[in-house]
């Protein structure tokens, strides 16, 4: 165990191996852990029961990363969010009879993965693009008494292609958890029109035939994009949670929004409860 100083943390089970400190090197934001990962470890301990009901426990994680992460001016490491949902399953009494990781970066995912067997949980890797994991993922699922939860938190919004959400959506009973990059949307949204970027076509099929963003302002067209988008999730079959918390960034700024659904109410009821509870800073 680390000692924080604030509290124990556990001890990265391989030091040597590839660390996350961020796109700049100098670590990833604070709300990393404080934020996402609180959210994560609430949500698999408030679902607990449900889980021990599955014979089949599945966590679909297609940008894993290395498993392991450096926040800026911490001089300590912690865990990545599959290794978070690994221990939580396991202190929850319903551990995940699969996990299934991918990366783009063969570095990343097998040190996630070498970090998930040093912990003895049952982890299989996938190398590549997310669109093309993800249906590998899919095979790998146990078609009968499976319960999955899929993890989505890629860096930014172009890499949110809704191939994902529908390829993980062929499964009988799967919830998601997706991370949305709202200030990537708010930033970009009024240049993404132009079809010379189109760097979020593939976030949102179609989205530049039903939202006018030359008539809206910034704000307006990211509100109307994101309606969008969740009319697509829910063509799929699934219903959004009430809750769907902002990430806020050190400088206090919202940088994603926590995005969960389900085909069942149960779940959706669970992330209403955790998002609203303890995290009042999260409520919008």
């Amino acid at each position: 165990m680390i000692d924080t100083g604030d509290q124990m943390l556990p001890a990265d089970p391989l030091p040597d191996r590839l660390i996350d400190r961020g796109p700049d090197g100098k670590g990833v934001g604070r709300w990393v852990p404080d934020q996402k990962h609180v959210l994560l470890s609430r949500y698999l301990d408030g679902t607990r029961q449900a889980w021990k009901k599955w014979s089949n426990r599945v966590f679909i994680d297609p940008f894993c990363g290395p498993g392991r992460l450096q926040v800026r001016g911490e001089s300590f490491t912690r865990d990545g969010g599959a290794l978070v949902a690994w221990r939580q399953s396991s202190r929850s009494g319903a551990p995940f009879t699969k996990m299934l990781i991918g990366d783009i970066a063969a570095d990343r995912v097998d040190a996630c993965s070498d970090r998930l067997g040093a912990l003895h949980a049952p982890a299989t890797k996938f190398e590549g693009e997310a669109v093309v994991t993800v249906k590998k993922m899919v095979d790998e699922v146990p078609s009968s008494k499976t319960l999955s939860f899929a993890y989505i938190d890629p860096y930014n919004l172009e890499l949110l292609s809704f191939r994902i959400i529908e390829t993980i959506a062929q499964l009988k009973s799967v919830d998601f958890a997706v991370h949305f990059s709202t200030m990537d949307l708010q930033r970009n949204v009024e240049f993404e029109f132009d079809p010379d970027r189109a760097r979020f076509d593939e976030t949102a099929p179609g989205w530049r035939e039903k939202v006018n963003i030359p008539a809206m302002n910034k704000e307006a067209g990211s509100a109307a994009f994101f309606e969008y988008w969740c009319g697509l999730v829910k063509n799929l079959g699934f219903k959004f949670s009430k809750e769907m918390p902002f990430i806020w960034n050190d400088r206090g700024s919202p940088i994603y929004r926590l995005v969960f659904f389900s085909r069942h109410p149960f779940p959706n009821k669970i992330w209403e409860d955790v998002a609203r509870g303890p995290n009042r800073k999260f409520d919008f």
